[in-house]
């Protein structure tokens, strides 16, 4: 049913309790098979630059703002800056196993006012592909905005020919809602960028997605997922 004003011009739900919510800070938020951590270029620099170039080559640099740094000296750099950045909140995702940051990832464009952030910034490295981490990298962030900090917002934005962070926002349960063209210039290219969401009342049931998916049930002795976080989705 639609609310009118005393003009009788239909307005939005009123949200008398309302107020400002706590900015994201550098916290740990632990997981069942990984943990974020507060970006740190003493802790995690060694190991991002080693997992970055894991690879010989900068292809997951693409769609980034950012080259990959080329020495170990440039990485620390990179990292220092990041670390000392109150928005965005950078993290280091560490592969509980192994204890070392195998990826890195934030939260930016934070509005504590209107209890909304974005996730970004999403650096996976070659060690993170089809593991575990990355999904719950994501929940980890989600479940600290909605369930600790009460916003009522998250964000994921890309660029609109990356289709693996397109598929990666549907598959983490981010409703799209369109396309901002030439919203940006990147690395002398022009950018459309694609907006997608996630809304606090949609994360119950987004959350116990999850859940269900980084069950250890879910996961045979060799990592193997039994099923699929598209096919919990759909059930």
């Amino acid at each position: 049913m639609t609310t009118l004003n005393h003009f009788g011009q239909p307005v939005g739900d009123a949200l008398p309790d309302w107020q400002p919510r706590e900015r994201p800070t550098h916290v740990q938020l632990d997981g069942i098979w990984c943990r974020l951590e507060p970006l740190s270029r003493e802790r995690h620099s060694q190991d991002l630059f080693n997992a970055w170039h894991s690879i010989d080559d900068n292809r997951d640099w693409t769609y980034l703002s950012v080259d990959r740094p080329a020495t170990q000296a440039e990485c620390d750099a990179f990292i220092s800056q990041q670390e000392k950045s109150e928005d965005p909140v950078f993290f280091a995702v560490v592969d509980l196993a192994t204890q070392r940051a195998v990826g890195s990832v934030s939260l930016m464009r934070i509005d504590a006012v209107n209890g909304v952030a974005e996730i970004g910034w999403v650096n996976w490295s070659p060690l993170m592909k089809r593991t575990r981490f990355g999904t719950e990298a994501i929940y980890l962030l989600q479940r600290y905005l909605f369930d600790t900090l009460k916003y009522r917002r998250c964000e994921w934005k890309c660029h609109s020919l990356n289709e693996p962070s397109k598929l990666a926002a549907e598959r983490f349960g981010f409703q799209y809602e369109g396309t901002f063209r030439q919203a940006i210039v990147n690395k002398g290219r022009n950018r459309d960028t694609l907006w997608f969401s996630l809304l606090d009342h949609e994360w119950p049931a987004s959350k116990s997605t999850f859940d269900r998916w980084l069950s250890p049930e879910n996961f045979t002795a060799e990592g193997q997922q039994k099923q699929r976080l598209e096919d919990l989705r759909k059930s």
